[in-house]
Protein backbone atom coordinates (compact mmCIF):
# COMPACT_ATOMS: atom_id res chain seq x y z
CA UNK A 1 0.00 0.00 0.00
CA UNK A 2 1.57 2.95 -1.45
CA UNK A 3 1.19 6.32 0.87
CA UNK A 4 -0.81 7.85 -1.50
CA UNK A 5 -3.48 4.69 -1.01
CA UNK A 6 -4.69 4.67 1.97
CA UNK A 7 -8.44 3.99 0.95
CA UNK A 8 -9.66 1.84 -1.24
CA UNK A 9 -11.73 2.29 -4.41
CA UNK A 10 -15.19 0.83 -3.02
CA UNK A 11 -15.72 0.89 0.65
CA UNK A 12 -18.37 0.21 2.80
CA UNK A 13 -20.72 2.78 3.92
CA UNK A 14 -19.89 4.10 7.32
CA UNK A 15 -16.23 3.81 6.90
CA UNK A 16 -13.72 7.01 6.16
CA UNK A 17 -10.63 6.36 8.13
CA UNK A 18 -6.92 5.68 6.75
CA UNK A 19 -6.30 2.27 6.30
CA UNK A 20 -3.29 0.94 8.38
CA UNK A 21 -0.20 -0.47 6.66
CA UNK A 22 1.35 -3.61 8.56
CA UNK A 23 4.20 -6.27 8.42
CA UNK A 24 2.79 -9.62 8.28
CA UNK A 25 4.86 -10.73 11.12
CA UNK A 26 3.35 -8.26 13.42
CA UNK A 27 -0.02 -10.32 12.74
CA UNK A 28 0.58 -13.46 12.69
CA UNK A 29 4.23 -16.12 13.91
CA UNK A 30 5.58 -18.53 11.86
CA UNK A 31 4.48 -22.10 12.98
CA UNK A 32 7.57 -24.11 13.64
CA UNK A 33 6.04 -27.15 15.50
CA UNK A 34 7.27 -30.26 14.21
CA UNK A 35 4.84 -33.42 14.40
CA UNK A 36 7.80 -35.51 16.11
CA UNK A 37 5.67 -37.57 18.05
CA UNK A 38 4.02 -38.59 14.51
CA UNK A 39 0.58 -37.62 16.44
CA UNK A 40 -0.63 -36.73 13.00
CA UNK A 41 -0.88 -38.68 10.21
CA UNK A 42 -3.14 -36.89 7.74
CA UNK A 43 -0.53 -34.60 4.81
CA UNK A 44 -2.07 -31.41 3.84
CA UNK A 45 -1.25 -29.47 0.50
CA UNK A 46 -2.27 -26.05 -0.63
CA UNK A 47 -3.59 -26.04 -3.91
CA UNK A 48 -4.01 -22.79 -6.20
CA UNK A 49 -7.30 -23.85 -7.35
CA UNK A 50 -8.55 -25.82 -4.16
CA UNK A 51 -7.04 -24.13 -1.15
CA UNK A 52 -5.48 -26.06 1.90
CA UNK A 53 -6.60 -29.93 1.28
CA UNK A 54 -6.02 -33.23 2.15
CA UNK A 55 -3.74 -35.19 -0.46
CA UNK A 56 -5.88 -38.49 -0.01
CA UNK A 57 -8.31 -36.58 -1.26
CA UNK A 58 -5.92 -34.33 -4.24
CA UNK A 59 -4.13 -37.39 -5.11
CA UNK A 60 -6.38 -40.38 -4.16
CA UNK A 61 -3.35 -41.65 -1.80
CA UNK A 62 -1.36 -40.05 1.19
CA UNK A 63 1.88 -39.42 -0.46
CA UNK A 64 3.66 -38.55 2.23
CA UNK A 65 5.41 -41.72 4.68
CA UNK A 66 5.87 -42.93 8.36
CA UNK A 67 9.74 -42.08 8.25
CA UNK A 68 9.76 -38.55 7.16
CA UNK A 69 6.14 -37.31 8.83
CA UNK A 70 8.04 -36.41 11.26
CA UNK A 71 9.90 -33.72 10.42
CA UNK A 72 6.40 -31.92 8.63
CA UNK A 73 5.13 -29.12 10.37
CA UNK A 74 1.82 -29.15 12.02
CA UNK A 75 -1.19 -27.42 10.54
CA UNK A 76 -4.18 -26.47 12.90
CA UNK A 77 -7.26 -25.77 12.02
CA UNK A 78 -8.01 -21.34 10.47
CA UNK A 79 -3.26 -21.95 9.87
CA UNK A 80 -2.21 -20.01 7.09
CA UNK A 81 0.00 -22.39 4.76
CA UNK A 82 2.22 -20.96 1.63
CA UNK A 83 3.03 -23.02 -0.87
CA UNK A 84 6.16 -21.98 -2.84
CA UNK A 85 4.82 -23.95 -6.00
CA UNK A 86 3.96 -21.22 -8.68
CA UNK A 87 1.50 -21.27 -11.57
CA UNK A 88 -0.18 -19.51 -14.20
CA UNK A 89 -3.40 -18.90 -11.38
CA UNK A 90 -0.77 -18.31 -8.68
CA UNK A 91 2.53 -16.41 -9.90
CA UNK A 92 3.88 -16.20 -6.35
CA UNK A 93 2.67 -19.42 -5.09
CA UNK A 94 -0.81 -19.55 -3.42
CA UNK A 95 -1.22 -18.35 0.31
CA UNK A 96 -4.68 -20.21 2.33
CA UNK A 97 -5.90 -20.78 5.47
CA UNK A 98 -7.00 -23.88 6.55
CA UNK A 99 -11.08 -24.50 6.64
CA UNK A 100 -10.92 -28.31 6.64
CA UNK A 101 -11.72 -28.18 10.63
CA UNK A 102 -8.98 -30.33 11.55
CA UNK A 103 -5.34 -30.54 12.01
CA UNK A 104 -2.64 -32.32 9.77
CA UNK A 105 0.82 -31.48 8.33
CA UNK A 106 2.66 -30.35 5.62
CA UNK A 107 6.29 -30.69 3.71
CA UNK A 108 8.94 -28.38 5.52
CA UNK A 109 8.80 -26.75 1.67
CA UNK A 110 5.55 -24.88 3.07
CA UNK A 111 5.66 -22.16 5.34
CA UNK A 112 3.06 -22.36 7.99
CA UNK A 113 2.00 -19.31 10.08
CA UNK A 114 -0.60 -18.45 12.72
CA UNK A 115 -2.58 -15.28 12.84
CA UNK A 116 -3.75 -12.75 15.95
CA UNK A 117 -5.02 -9.42 15.93
CA UNK A 118 -7.06 -9.86 12.33
CA UNK A 119 -9.41 -11.52 10.89
CA UNK A 120 -8.43 -14.80 9.07
CA UNK A 121 -11.07 -14.79 6.36
CA UNK A 122 -10.61 -11.23 5.75
CA UNK A 123 -6.88 -11.61 5.21
CA UNK A 124 -7.71 -15.30 3.37
CA UNK A 125 -9.30 -12.90 0.73
CA UNK A 126 -6.46 -10.52 0.57
CA UNK A 127 -4.51 -13.08 -0.19
CA UNK A 128 -6.88 -13.94 -3.28
CA UNK A 129 -6.26 -10.48 -4.79
CA UNK A 130 -2.71 -9.60 -6.94
CA UNK A 131 -2.04 -6.81 -4.45
CA UNK A 132 0.87 -8.57 -2.47
CA UNK A 133 2.31 -9.81 -5.31
CA UNK A 134 4.37 -7.11 -6.40
CA UNK A 135 6.46 -7.06 -3.16
CA UNK A 136 6.75 -10.93 -3.36
CA UNK A 137 8.69 -10.37 -6.78
CA UNK A 138 10.46 -7.46 -5.85
CA UNK A 139 11.95 -9.68 -2.57
CA UNK A 140 11.77 -13.37 -3.91
CA UNK A 141 12.73 -15.05 -7.03
CA UNK A 142 12.38 -18.52 -9.04
CA UNK A 143 15.81 -19.65 -7.55
CA UNK A 144 17.06 -23.20 -9.31
CA UNK A 145 13.35 -24.74 -9.45
CA UNK A 146 11.54 -23.10 -12.28
CA UNK A 147 8.41 -24.15 -10.85
CA UNK A 148 9.08 -22.78 -7.17
CA UNK A 149 9.40 -19.35 -5.65
CA UNK A 150 12.10 -18.79 -3.11
CA UNK A 151 11.55 -15.88 -0.27
CA UNK A 152 13.57 -16.13 2.97
CA UNK A 153 11.26 -15.97 5.98
CA UNK A 154 12.54 -12.90 7.15
CA UNK A 155 11.49 -10.68 3.74
CA UNK A 156 8.10 -13.09 3.46
CA UNK A 157 7.12 -12.02 7.57
CA UNK A 158 7.94 -8.37 6.93
CA UNK A 159 5.15 -8.33 3.46
CA UNK A 160 2.96 -4.99 3.96
CA UNK A 161 -0.83 -5.65 4.77
CA UNK A 162 -3.25 -2.92 4.43
CA UNK A 163 -5.08 -3.17 7.88
CA UNK A 164 -8.67 -1.70 7.87
CA UNK A 165 -10.76 -1.06 11.01
CA UNK A 166 -12.12 -4.63 12.32
CA UNK A 167 -15.68 -3.84 11.91
CA UNK A 168 -14.20 -3.61 8.43
CA UNK A 169 -12.24 -6.27 7.98
CA UNK A 170 -15.01 -8.55 8.82
CA UNK A 171 -17.75 -6.55 6.60
CA UNK A 172 -15.38 -7.50 3.55
CA UNK A 173 -14.65 -10.82 4.39
CA UNK A 174 -18.31 -11.65 4.99
CA UNK A 175 -18.58 -10.07 1.18
CA UNK A 176 -16.54 -12.23 -0.53
CA UNK A 177 -17.38 -15.68 1.45
CA UNK A 178 -21.04 -14.85 0.24
CA UNK A 179 -20.30 -14.02 -2.88
CA UNK A 180 -18.36 -17.16 -3.08
CA UNK A 181 -21.49 -19.10 -2.05
CA UNK A 182 -23.58 -18.15 -4.55
CA UNK A 183 -20.71 -18.59 -7.34
CA UNK A 184 -20.93 -22.02 -5.87
CA UNK A 185 -24.49 -21.95 -5.99
CA UNK A 186 -24.94 -21.62 -9.34
CA UNK A 187 -22.00 -23.48 -10.87
CA UNK A 188 -23.65 -26.51 -8.99
CA UNK A 189 -27.37 -25.68 -10.35
CA UNK A 190 -25.86 -25.39 -13.72
CA UNK A 191 -23.74 -28.41 -13.64
CA UNK A 192 -26.86 -30.43 -12.24
CA UNK A 193 -28.45 -29.25 -15.43
CA UNK A 194 -26.09 -29.98 -17.74
CA UNK A 195 -26.06 -34.07 -16.17
CA UNK A 196 -29.71 -33.67 -16.49
CA UNK A 197 -29.64 -32.70 -19.94
CA UNK A 198 -26.78 -35.59 -20.44
CA UNK A 199 -29.13 -38.18 -19.35
CA UNK A 200 -32.04 -37.52 -21.23
CA UNK A 201 -30.16 -37.50 -24.33
CA UNK A 202 -28.80 -40.62 -24.01
CA UNK A 203 -32.37 -41.82 -22.47
CA UNK A 204 -34.87 -39.71 -25.24
CA UNK A 205 -33.15 -40.97 -28.47
CA UNK A 206 -33.20 -44.76 -29.34
CA UNK A 207 -29.48 -46.67 -28.71
CA UNK A 208 -27.81 -48.62 -31.14
CA UNK A 209 -29.92 -51.42 -32.40
CA UNK A 210 -33.13 -50.15 -30.81
CA UNK A 211 -36.11 -48.07 -32.83
CA UNK A 212 -37.47 -46.59 -29.38
CA UNK A 213 -36.03 -44.52 -26.88
CA UNK A 214 -36.21 -45.39 -23.20
CA UNK A 215 -37.99 -42.24 -22.70
CA UNK A 216 -40.70 -40.38 -24.43
CA UNK A 217 -43.78 -38.17 -24.32
CA UNK A 218 -47.37 -39.86 -23.50
CA UNK A 219 -49.09 -40.68 -26.62
CA UNK A 220 -46.25 -41.77 -28.96
CA UNK A 221 -45.66 -45.37 -29.31
CA UNK A 222 -44.75 -45.78 -33.38
CA UNK A 223 -41.11 -47.34 -33.62
CA UNK A 224 -38.29 -44.78 -34.82
CA UNK A 225 -36.80 -45.05 -38.52
CA UNK A 226 -33.02 -44.03 -38.82
CA UNK A 227 -32.25 -41.45 -41.85
CA UNK A 228 -29.44 -39.99 -43.60
CA UNK A 229 -28.78 -36.54 -42.52
CA UNK A 230 -28.54 -35.67 -46.24
CA UNK A 231 -32.55 -37.26 -46.64
CA UNK A 232 -33.74 -34.60 -43.70
CA UNK A 233 -32.18 -31.53 -45.57
CA UNK A 234 -34.00 -29.38 -48.02
CA UNK A 235 -30.08 -27.41 -47.99
CA UNK A 236 -26.86 -29.76 -46.83
CA UNK A 237 -23.91 -27.46 -48.65
CA UNK A 238 -20.89 -26.13 -46.83
CA UNK A 239 -20.06 -22.43 -46.84
CA UNK A 240 -18.14 -20.04 -48.71
CA UNK A 241 -14.30 -19.81 -48.99
CA UNK A 242 -13.70 -15.99 -48.13
CA UNK A 243 -10.25 -14.87 -48.12
CA UNK A 244 -9.04 -12.06 -45.80
CA UNK A 245 -8.39 -9.44 -48.98
CA UNK A 246 -11.95 -10.09 -49.82
CA UNK A 247 -13.47 -8.96 -46.21
CA UNK A 248 -14.90 -5.78 -44.89
CA UNK A 249 -16.04 -3.33 -42.30
CA UNK A 250 -19.65 -3.91 -42.37
CA UNK A 251 -22.19 -5.54 -44.72
CA UNK A 252 -23.02 -9.41 -44.92
CA UNK A 253 -21.83 -10.91 -41.87
CA UNK A 254 -19.50 -13.56 -41.80
CA UNK A 255 -20.20 -16.12 -39.58
CA UNK A 256 -17.13 -18.71 -38.17
CA UNK A 257 -16.35 -22.08 -37.07
CA UNK A 258 -15.59 -20.31 -33.71
CA UNK A 259 -19.57 -18.57 -33.44
CA UNK A 260 -20.54 -22.54 -33.51
CA UNK A 261 -20.66 -23.63 -29.96
CA UNK A 262 -22.46 -27.73 -28.90
CA UNK A 263 -25.90 -26.58 -29.50
CA UNK A 264 -25.51 -22.94 -29.14
CA UNK A 265 -24.78 -19.88 -30.93
CA UNK A 266 -21.70 -17.94 -29.68
CA UNK A 267 -21.92 -14.23 -30.07
CA UNK A 268 -18.43 -12.88 -29.96
CA UNK A 269 -17.64 -10.00 -30.76
CA UNK A 270 -13.98 -10.10 -30.74
CA UNK A 271 -14.16 -12.40 -34.25
CA UNK A 272 -16.92 -10.47 -36.05
CA UNK A 273 -15.94 -10.07 -39.94
CA UNK A 274 -17.97 -8.91 -42.60
CA UNK A 275 -18.08 -9.11 -47.14
CA UNK A 276 -19.34 -6.45 -48.68
CA UNK A 277 -22.60 -6.56 -50.53
CA UNK A 278 -20.61 -6.80 -54.11
CA UNK A 279 -18.14 -9.31 -52.82
CA UNK A 280 -21.56 -11.88 -51.87
CA UNK A 281 -22.57 -10.98 -55.44
CA UNK A 282 -19.36 -11.49 -56.69
CA UNK A 283 -18.34 -15.00 -55.20
CA UNK A 284 -22.13 -15.82 -55.73
CA UNK A 285 -22.01 -17.34 -51.97
CA UNK A 286 -24.06 -18.73 -50.30
CA UNK A 287 -26.97 -17.09 -47.73
CA UNK A 288 -27.23 -18.38 -44.31
CA UNK A 289 -31.15 -17.94 -43.04
CA UNK A 290 -31.90 -17.88 -39.60
CA UNK A 291 -32.97 -21.17 -38.26
CA UNK A 292 -30.66 -23.17 -40.33
CA UNK A 293 -28.03 -25.25 -38.74
CA UNK A 294 -24.50 -24.48 -38.98
CA UNK A 295 -22.34 -27.60 -38.21
CA UNK A 296 -18.66 -27.02 -37.81
CA UNK A 297 -16.42 -30.06 -39.72
CA UNK A 298 -13.26 -28.68 -37.28
CA UNK A 299 -12.60 -29.19 -33.74
CA UNK A 300 -13.15 -28.86 -30.85
CA UNK A 301 -15.24 -30.87 -31.25
CA UNK A 302 -15.84 -31.71 -34.54
CA UNK A 303 -19.42 -32.02 -35.62
CA UNK A 304 -20.21 -29.22 -32.80
CA UNK A 305 -23.37 -27.92 -34.66
CA UNK A 306 -26.04 -24.26 -33.54
CA UNK A 307 -28.94 -22.58 -34.66
CA UNK A 308 -28.39 -19.52 -36.32
CA UNK A 309 -30.10 -16.79 -34.49
CA UNK A 310 -31.64 -13.49 -36.78
CA UNK A 311 -28.34 -11.31 -36.40
CA UNK A 312 -30.23 -8.40 -38.73
CA UNK A 313 -28.43 -8.62 -41.68
CA UNK A 314 -27.63 -11.05 -44.22
CA UNK A 315 -25.41 -13.82 -43.39
CA UNK A 316 -22.75 -16.40 -45.07
CA UNK A 317 -20.45 -18.90 -43.46
CA UNK A 318 -16.77 -20.30 -43.89
CA UNK A 319 -16.04 -22.82 -45.66
CA UNK A 320 -15.49 -25.50 -42.61
CA UNK A 321 -19.14 -25.18 -41.59
CA UNK A 322 -22.05 -26.74 -43.32
CA UNK A 323 -24.83 -25.61 -43.58
CA UNK A 324 -27.90 -27.29 -42.95
CA UNK A 325 -31.39 -26.46 -43.93
CA UNK A 326 -34.23 -29.15 -42.62
CA UNK A 327 -36.85 -30.01 -44.98
CA UNK A 328 -40.46 -29.89 -43.84
CA UNK A 329 -40.79 -33.31 -42.32
CA UNK A 330 -37.89 -32.47 -39.87
CA UNK A 331 -37.83 -30.02 -36.95
CA UNK A 332 -34.79 -28.09 -36.88
CA UNK A 333 -34.51 -27.94 -33.12
CA UNK A 334 -35.33 -31.67 -32.79
CA UNK A 335 -31.98 -32.74 -35.45
CA UNK A 336 -30.13 -29.89 -33.18
CA UNK A 337 -30.32 -31.79 -30.09
CA UNK A 338 -29.26 -35.29 -32.02
CA UNK A 339 -26.33 -33.53 -32.93
CA UNK A 340 -25.50 -32.40 -29.44
CA UNK A 341 -25.51 -35.80 -28.78
CA UNK A 342 -22.60 -38.28 -27.04
CA UNK A 343 -23.76 -40.79 -29.85
CA UNK A 344 -23.80 -38.42 -32.24
CA UNK A 345 -20.12 -37.38 -31.46
CA UNK A 346 -19.12 -40.94 -31.08
CA UNK A 347 -19.78 -41.67 -34.90
CA UNK A 348 -18.34 -38.38 -35.84
CA UNK A 349 -14.97 -39.19 -34.08
CA UNK A 350 -14.79 -42.47 -36.35
CA UNK A 351 -14.89 -40.75 -38.89
CA UNK A 352 -12.02 -37.70 -38.19
CA UNK A 353 -9.45 -37.52 -40.56
CA UNK A 354 -6.41 -35.43 -41.43
CA UNK A 355 -3.24 -35.19 -39.14
CA UNK A 356 -3.18 -32.27 -35.99
CA UNK A 357 -6.02 -30.48 -37.06
CA UNK A 358 -8.29 -33.61 -37.43
CA UNK A 359 -12.05 -32.63 -39.01
CA UNK A 360 -15.04 -34.48 -40.36
CA UNK A 361 -15.35 -34.44 -44.71
CA UNK A 362 -18.87 -33.23 -45.66
CA UNK A 363 -19.72 -36.44 -47.07
CA UNK A 364 -19.31 -38.21 -44.05
CA UNK A 365 -21.58 -36.23 -41.83
CA UNK A 366 -24.37 -36.61 -44.56
CA UNK A 367 -23.72 -40.37 -44.41
CA UNK A 368 -24.42 -40.29 -40.60
CA UNK A 369 -27.69 -42.28 -39.38
CA UNK A 370 -30.17 -40.09 -37.43
CA UNK A 371 -33.06 -42.08 -35.17
CA UNK A 372 -36.00 -39.93 -35.72
CA UNK A 373 -39.59 -40.07 -34.91
CA UNK A 374 -42.73 -40.54 -38.21
CA UNK A 375 -44.16 -38.32 -36.43
CA UNK A 376 -43.62 -34.05 -36.36
CA UNK A 377 -45.22 -33.37 -33.40
CA UNK A 378 -43.26 -35.77 -31.47
CA UNK A 379 -39.83 -34.10 -33.00
CA UNK A 380 -41.34 -30.66 -31.72
CA UNK A 381 -42.15 -31.64 -28.37
CA UNK A 382 -38.10 -33.63 -27.83
CA UNK A 383 -37.07 -30.05 -29.63
CA UNK A 384 -38.50 -27.73 -27.45
CA UNK A 385 -38.04 -29.63 -24.32
CA UNK A 386 -34.00 -29.46 -24.66
CA UNK A 387 -34.84 -25.78 -25.73
CA UNK A 388 -35.78 -24.77 -22.43
CA UNK A 389 -33.20 -26.57 -20.68
CA UNK A 390 -30.45 -25.28 -23.05
CA UNK A 391 -32.07 -21.91 -21.57
CA UNK A 392 -31.92 -22.50 -18.11
CA UNK A 393 -27.97 -23.65 -18.68
CA UNK A 394 -27.35 -20.67 -20.50
CA UNK A 395 -29.23 -18.47 -18.20
CA UNK A 396 -27.11 -19.86 -15.39
CA UNK A 397 -23.73 -19.62 -17.06
CA UNK A 398 -24.59 -15.89 -17.72
CA UNK A 399 -25.01 -15.24 -13.98
CA UNK A 400 -22.12 -17.60 -12.76
CA UNK A 401 -19.89 -15.32 -15.17
CA UNK A 402 -21.46 -12.13 -13.56
CA UNK A 403 -20.77 -13.19 -10.03
CA UNK A 404 -17.76 -14.01 -11.55
CA UNK A 405 -16.71 -10.88 -13.24
CA UNK A 406 -18.18 -8.87 -9.78
CA UNK A 407 -15.65 -10.64 -7.92
CA UNK A 408 -13.20 -10.08 -9.59
CA UNK A 409 -13.52 -6.11 -9.41
CA UNK A 410 -14.19 -6.39 -6.06
CA UNK A 411 -11.21 -8.20 -5.54
CA UNK A 412 -9.27 -5.05 -7.72
CA UNK A 413 -11.41 -2.46 -5.96
CA UNK A 414 -11.79 -3.27 -2.46
CA UNK A 415 -8.00 -3.65 -1.11
CA UNK A 416 -5.58 -1.32 -1.54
Amino acid sequence: MSETAKKPAIRFRGFMEDWERRKLGEVAEKVTEKNVQKQYTETFTNSAEFGVISQRDFFEYDISNADNIGGYYVVKHEDFVYNPRISASAPCGPINCNRLGRNGVVSPLYTVFRTHDIDNVYLEWYFKSHYWHSYMHFNGDTGARADRFSIKNDLFFKMPLPIPPLPEQKKIGNLFTQLDNLIILHQSKCEKLKSIKKSCLEKMFPKDGINVPQIRFKGFTEAWEKRKLVSLCEKFTDGDWIESKDQSDYGVRLIQTGNVGVAEYLDKSDIKKWISEETFERLNCEEVLPGDILISRLPEPAGRACIVPFLGTKMITAVDCTIVRTSEDCYNKFLLQFLSSQQYFNVVNNYLAGGTRQRISRSNLADIDVPIPKEKKEQELIGNYFEKLDILIAQYQRNLEKLKNLKKAFLEKMFV
